[in-house]
């Protein structure tokens, strides 16, 4: 008896381990399903909805599957036996056209969902939105291996730190030093890449106040495990008594600050700077924070225009400063001359134009991308145009 009770509680243990799953699920954090934000709400309903419709096809045929196999065992003999059948009409209707509408409903979700929930398309507004819902720009540096936030309405930076007002829109522009990262808040919004020398954008709004945690979702080396940022939602008040502390934290993140700022570093702490440079971003952006390194944007223009000649033969300065190899060495036997970077031809300050974001969103249903609706004018006809501006330069010298 002793031997058979064993054997029966070995053959039990698995299917005990396998009714332990869903009070293990109640430990995990289910922020994607359960956010704070709107955006990343729609896309977790969107997770949730797809999940059911594909399980309308996955549970029939797994239950069938052991109904036929107990139906059909050889130990039945009052089931019904037909070894020459191979084709039925109606079963073949019932067995395609199922996994046909769950895969056009999918996709006309999918596509639905893909448009409304663009990481560029700016957030639907009330029609009687006051100035504080209007937009908040965040500009987002994925740095190796911390984060950056710099707040240009309020003159201040952070790192790894974000606070946000509840109930306001946020516009991110995101961009990286070094390598691509992923910027992530799953309480937010979903997760879009951070690369050099190009923008991209989020929108994303936090309808509840409180603590959250955002990350990289990308793999970028050594310190990529600890590169997570605080991200507080805070009441009107709040953020405005957070800028009011981050103004009195004091210190300047000019570029020679951030030169010192962007070398390879793990578990920094949290940081604020009172005052940032204007235009630190957008030298980011076109990776010409180094004194006397032209622009990226400036290049282009020189490009555009034929280039400069013999005048541009010289154009060259050795690079002063590396950061961790990632931008030449003199130092590198492997190299046969001291790196070198194209110079500035002028020393005005630059001038950048800003590209506003597209209308906001309309919250009506689609009627097709790029569609008016009927009776009404294109919305934002910039939107349905390749931008023919070309790269901004600065004025000539």
């Amino acid at each position: 008896m002793p031997i058979l009770s064993s054997r029966i509680a070995a053959r039990l243990r698995p299917l005990s381990l396998l009714a332990l799953l869903p009070l293990l699920a109640g430990c995990g954090d289910l922020i994607v399903l359960d956010p704070a934000g709107d955006i990343a709400r729609q896309q977790g309903n969107l997770i949730v909805v797809s999940t059911v419709l594909m399980l309308l096809i996955i549970v029939p045929v797994m239950a069938l599957t052991v109904l036929f196999a107990w139906r059909y065992r050889a130990a039945n003999k009052e089931a019904t036996y037909k070894p020459d059948w191979d084709h039925s009409t109606q079963l073949e209707l019932v067995i395609w056209a199922a996994p046909l509408l769950i895969i056009i409903c999918l996709g006309a979700i999918t596509w639905v969902a893909t448009h409304l929930l663009d990481p560029y398309r700016p957030l639907a507004q009330n029609a009687a939105a006051t100035e504080a819902a209007k937009p908040l720009e965040v500009q987002v540096v994925a740095l190796d291996w911390k984060w950056l936030f710099i707040y240009p309405e309020q003159g201040v930076a952070t790192v790894n730190e974000l606070a946000v007002p509840v109930d306001r829109p946020i516009s991110f522009r995101i961009s990286a030093s070094s390598v691509m990262n992923s910027f992530y808040i799953p309480a937010m919004a979903g997760q879009i890449y951070a690369m050099p020398g190009m923008e991209t954008r989020l929108h994303g709004v936090l309808d509840k106040t409180g603590d959250f945690t955002g990350f990289s979702a990308n793999y970028s080396g050594a310190g990529f495990s600890n590169m997570r940022f605080a991200v507080k939602s805070l009441p009107a008040a709040g953020f405005a008594a957070w800028v009011a502390q981050a103004k009195g934290a004091g210190g300047t993140l000019d570029r020679a600050a951030y030169l010192q700022l962007e070398r390879p570093s793990e578990k920094e702490p949290v940081r604020r700077f009172a005052a940032v440079d204007a235009d630190l971003f957008d030298r980011v952006l076109n990776l010409c924070v180094e004194p006397g390194k032209m622009c990226m944007h400036d290049m282009m223009a020189i490009d555009a225009r034929g280039g400069m000649g013999l005048a541009g033969v010289h154009n060259v300065r050795e690079l002063a400063y590396d950061k961790f190899g990632a931008r030449g060495s003199a130092a590198l036997p492997a190299l046969p001359s001291p790196a070198r970077y194209v110079a500035e031809t002028c020393t005005t300050p630059m001038a950048v134009a800003k590209r506003p974001d597209p209308a906001p969103a309309d919250a009506r249903p689609l009627t097709g991308v790029g569609l008016s609706r009927p009776g009404e004018a294109p919305q934002d006809p910039a939107l349905a145009l390749i931008d023919t501006r070309g790269p901004v330069s600065r004025p000539a010298s």
